[in-house]
């Protein structure tokens, strides 16, 4: 059943950084929202493009030859392949789009390794 689904409420619901939630789903595409803070690991998606989108805050994605700052409202698109590792000074909020099979540390074991399946939807 199809629900709108009200962003601020979802991230007010948790306080960890860098576990991604699933708010919703569409064409094998999770919607995910995230919070950040700090720096997260290197890391690449092999068979995986990912949309960053930040809804509060301001984010770096670093990549291995330049960095993209994204402010509120600007999105990023890290093409599947490419190393890269995002990272925000301030607590920022993002969603995210990408495929619903992607491993959120892509092809690094990490502590912040969540497994696609073990994702909490809020």
């Amino acid at each position: 059943m199809n629900q709108k689904v009200n962003l601020a409420e979802k991230l007010a619901s948790f306080s960890e950084h860098w576990v991604p939630k699933v708010v919703g789903e569409l064409n094998g595409q999770y919607v995910k929202v995230v919070k950040f803070k700090g720096e997260y690991v290197w890391h690449r998606h092999a068979d995986e493009d990912e949309l960053f989108l930040v809804l509060r805050g301001r984010i770096r994605i670093e990549l291995r030859d330049r960095t993209v700052t994204l402010e509120e409202g600007e999105f990023f698109i890290v093409p599947r392949g490419v190393e890269h590792k995002p990272a925000a000074d301030e607590a920022a909020h993002v969603m995210l789009f990408e495929p619903a099979a992607t491993r959120n540390t892509g092809n690094v074991q990490h502590e912040y390794t969540i497994e696609a399946g073990d994702l909490q939807r809020i």
